[in-house]
């Protein structure tokens, strides 16, 4: 097996293990279809860099692919420890600032818009530069939308939960944590991974999701457990991401702030430019606000902003000897 050579990052507390050498080549084409492609043929590679003894759990990778959209300057595929998710607003901010660093894209001052093509869509994000070094990233999301609100189901044993599903760049469920008898600061972060659990399982048995886009865009990828607050004048609302397979987001999670923003302009709670603040569950923030109105699918829909920065962690060049079978990778939980 190849070398692979990595640059690791993270945004907000969130891991971005950047795929930078040594993968084999994807087809040319639709990135949907490489997606598909990288799941079905290069499976073995996602779990040799995600899983133990390079990664753990809750590990997240970006691979730079080929772009196939003409006003794309990169293209990415997402992985984590289940799979490979059609958005990630966290590992757009870490790209945007690594295209700049890394001559991707010739650096502008102010601000150097990178282009960035993700399964979801095109994905515009702006890197602010300032002597030349890139810090804060924005970007503009895909159009998002709230998909259904005041949904109640009987989840055992925590009885009738009320909850939306919203569309961020990708399909999460949304609710207040009280609702199951949770608040930040006070109750155990395993508490809130088994409670968004249990409703991630839940509603995907009982709604079924469409997007008009794509069907491969139709999937519950996670439940967002919310403090109930607004973001609204410079007071955070708290919120933890349980996304894939249990995995927790240390950021405050770009495509799902973008979904509960939506949701909110759906719901009349805020307006175009009015500028929201969120904090996860390792105290990292992200700017949200409404950039513009928009459509998809007949739907309406608004595009949001999202900006926060992103750091450096190291590089890394990982191999496997010949006969080492949990080298492979392996999970412990």
């Amino acid at each position: 097996m190849e070398p692979i050579s990595v640059v690791d990052m993270h945004t907000g507390g969130e891991p971005v293990r950047i795929v930078t050498g040594g993968y084999p080549p994807l087809p040319t084409g639709p990135i949907l279809a490489k997606r598909a492609h990288a799941r079905d043929k290069l499976d073995h590679l996602r779990k040799f860099l995600m899983f133990e003894p390079r990664g753990h759990f809750d590990m997240y990778g970006a691979l730079l692919v080929e772009p196939d959209l003409p006003s794309a300057d990169l293209a990415v595929l997402f992985m984590h420890n289940e799979g490979y998710s059609t958005m990630c607003g966290h590992a757009v901010i870490a790209l945007g600032r690594y295209a700049v660093d890394n001559g991707l894209v010739p650096p502008v001052e102010p601000v150097t818009r990178v282009n960035i093509e993700c399964p979801c869509g095109l994905v515009a994000a702006d890197v602010e530069v300032r002597d030349g070094k890139a810090g804060a990233v924005s970007f503009e999301s895909v159009p998002s939308f709230l998909f259904a609100s005041d949904l109640t189901l009987d989840i055992a044993p925590y009885g009738i939960v009320r909850f939306d599903i919203a569309y961020g760049g990708a399909f999460y469920a949304i609710a207040d944590c009280a609702r199951f008898e949770l608040s930040f600061g006070a109750s155990p972060v395993r508490a809130f991974v088994d409670a968004a659990t249990a409703l991630t399982a839940a509603a995907k048995l009982a709604v079924p999701l469409a997007h008009p886009d794509s069907d491969d865009l139709a999937f519950l990828y996670g439940t967002i457990l919310t403090d109930g607050g607004s973001g609204a004048d410079g007071v955070p609302t708290r919120n933890v991401c349980v996304f894939a397979n249990a995995q927790v987001d240390r950021s405050p999670t770009g495509s799902g702030v973008t979904a509960r923003v939506a949701a909110a302009h759906a719901r009349g709670e805020v307006a175009i430019g009015e500028s929201r603040l969120f904090e996860s569950i390792a105290g990292s923030r992200f700017e949200g606000a409404v950039e513009r109105t928009t459509a998809v699918g007949g739907r309406d829909a608004v595009t949001v902003r999202i900006r926060g920065q992103a750091h450096y962690c190291g590089r890394s060049e990982f191999t496997l000897e010949p006969g080492d079978e949990l080298g492979r990778g392996f999970l412990l939980r």
